[in-house]
């Protein structure tokens, strides 16, 4: 999903979305705007007590009195700035906090489908950089707008006690700015938009081609990426230099309008004062407010600058609260009270489809049709078949990632509509293909599906119930365990910090993180293990190892996989050849060899490339 498809999202919903960030923070909300409206108090007394000192000057009063006031004002002035400052950044920071929890959570726990339908690094823009836009709208946006109608209503009031004429021809000037104002400002915020937009599509280019880096680099394509990045930077920049330069137009008119307004009022006050029409402690006062009154000014058109902003980085948030989100331990109402308990019959298969049909969200064709398969107890299933025939699919609904259209699964007799979703992947450990590295140590990585007591103290539910939390020794001697069955130990004991080396920083290779992903499986090993393929990397010495973790997990449990190695397809119990989205055949090496003129081409595909 781009960037570029975000959707304009109407005023009223934005802002009811940016008040939903800031409602829980309503009471630090309301004072942080008394603060503000403390300090706007003070800048509003501040030139009528200027006032007061000039004509105590002039009639010979003691100048004691107006001196305090206006120390006092200045010392009550700077703590209300102070705290106000204080109380509105811690403010804006839990803002942002709640934000990315929100996001997180949603990315985390939404369905796997709808998640994959955005690019990496579109969802990484809006944790970071959108975020920090919905706190200035939801905070100082706010504070400004309400402050500064006050302030400028509040100084309107004064020039108008103070003197009528003059505060005629300040509105005339201010009118001017304020249609500046209103042509400009929409501006900017549709310029910060698009460069928000472009930031999001800038990282997901950015990310997709440091992913295949090593690619990019042999295929001599370096040139060709840095064009695409800087391209969406260089969008960015455009749409940013846009805001800036509307920005300045709009200030250079409200600056050159004020001092404009400033030099007519400065000549008409002179004149009055000359005839004696006005004082010029009055005119003093005066000309403060009237430098001043571009304060407000500003704080309203940034503010609305901001909101702008903030919408724009609400319409890209609202996007994602269309994510469905899992609930991992729902179940229905008449499920089983206790599954674990529950006695399974001689003969019942660990997994099984049942005339199950299911596709993927846009696609024009169901991805598998009417597939029944039995997953035994124990034994080693390898599915088999071209790309696209539906193996990845089979292994997606197995855990759940998506939910037939058609037919039902079941796991040890219990349809999944019986089970929660953490029922069904609590038994069932998988290896993708790909086998992505968990961000940290290699004790994270391998205890990845281990509950630890920092897991329990902070709430964090174990894999399985029936999983008590190991000790720290306990859980170590696992993982060297499961490092000694993929033949990483002597590779993870030869670095620095062992288990504690940080993944990130570690020398290894494609091969050796594979195996390291399929060491987390074993650790605590439930009774089916999937393997999409996880002898892919290896050399022919650490294969024969993951070989023989696949037959001592067959013994034991049921193992199914993925295969696009001869070895694993000649090792498997049953095999299962899959077409076009349907269940061609399925059986023993030999018999499908015998029978099956597709499977004698795969394993002639397969011999070829072995022998590459």
């Amino acid at each position: 999903m781009s960037a570029d498809r975000t959707s304009d999202v109407p005023f009223r919903e934005g802002t009811a979305l940016l008040w939903s960030y800031a409602r829980p923070h309503l009471r630090v909300l309301i004072l942080g705007l008394a603060l503000s409206l403390g300090g706007t108090g003070v800048s509003l007394a501040t030139p009528m007590v200027v006032k007061w000192v000039l004509d105590s000057l002039e009639t010979g009063l003691d100048l004691a009195g107006p001196a305090a006031i206006l120390l006092l004002l200045l010392v009550i002035g700077t703590a209300a700035s102070l705290t106000h400052s204080l109380v509105l950044g811690r403010l804006a920071e839990h803002i942002v906090l709640d934000a990315r929890r929100g996001l997180v959570r949603r990315f985390f726990r939404a369905r796997l489908e709808q998640v994959q339908q955005y690019r990496t690094g579109e969802l990484v823009t809006r944790v970071t950089s959108d975020t920090v836009l919905l706190r200035e709208a939801t905070t100082n946006s706010i504070i400004d707008l309400v402050n500064g109608f006050v302030a400028l209503v509040g100084t309107i009031v004064l020039m108008a006690w103070l003197d009528v004429p003059l505060l005629v021809t300040t509105l005339l000037a201010l009118s001017a700015i304020v249609v500046a104002f209103a042509v400009l400002v929409p501006q900017i915020a549709k310029a910060d938009k698009r460069a928000q937009d472009a930031i999001g599509d800038l990282g997901a280019t950015l990310e997709g081609g440091i992913r295949a880096l090593r690619t990019v680099k042999s295929s001599r394509g370096e040139d060709r990426e840095i064009g695409r990045v800087t391209a969406m930077a260089e969008a960015s920049a455009r749409q940013s230099i846009r805001s800036v330069w509307f920005s300045a137009l709009t200030w250079a008119v409200a600056g050159g309008g004020m001092q404009l307004a400033i030099i007519v009022i400065l000549g008409l006050g002179s004149v009055r004062v000359a005839r004696g029409e006005l004082l010029v402690s009055t005119l003093v006062a005066f000309l403060l407010y009237a430098f001043t009154i571009i304060g407000p000014i500003s704080s309203l058109a940034g503010a609305v600058s901001t909101l702008q902003s903030g919408l724009a980085a609400a319409a890209r948030i609202r996007e994602t609260e269309d994510l469905d989100l899992e609930d991992t331990t729902r179940r229905p109402e008449d499920a089983p009270a206790d599954l674990d308990a529950h006695e399974v019959s001689v003969g019942v298969p660990v997994l099984a489809l049942r005339g199950v049909t299911a596709g993927y969200v846009g696609a024009a064709e169901p991805a598998i049709c009417d597939v029944t398969l039995e997953i035994p107890r124990t034994g080693h299933v390898a599915l088999v078949g071209l790309s696209g025939a539906g193996k990845t699919t089979v292994f997606s609904l197995l855990l759940r990632f998506i939910d037939p259209t058609c037919g039902h699964l079941e796991l040890d007799g219990t349809p999944y509509e019986q089970l929660s979703i953490d029922d069904v992947r609590s038994r069932i450990a998988y290896v993708e293909q790909e086998t992505p590295v968990i961000p940290g140590t290699v004790r994270e990585n391998v205890l990845f599906r281990v509950r630890t007591g920092a897991d329990a103290d902070a709430g964090v539910a174990a894999p399985h119930p029936t999983h008590a939390t190991p000790t720290e020794a306990e859980a170590e001697a696992e993982a060297w365990a499961a490092l000694a069955a993929v033949r990483l130990d002597a590779k993870i004991r030869s670095l620095p910090d062992g288990l504690d080396a940080a993944v990130s920083e570690t020398s290894l290779s494609g091969g050796e993180r594979q195996r390291l992903a399929v060491a987390r499986a074993l650790v605590r090993r439930p009774g089916v293990l999937l393997l999409d393929e996880a002898t892919a990397q290896l050399d022919g010495t650490t294969e024969a190892a993951i070989q023989q973790v696949i037959a001592d997990a067959s013994r034991d449990g049921a193992v199914v996989t993925i295969a696009h190695r001869l070895s694993t397809v000649l090792d498997a119990d049953q095999i299962v050849v899959l077409e076009h989205g349907r269940i061609r055949d399925a059986g023993t090496h030999a018999d499908l060899l015998t029978r099956d003129e597709l499977y004698r081409e795969f394993i002639a595909a397969l011999h070829i490339h072995t022998s590459l």
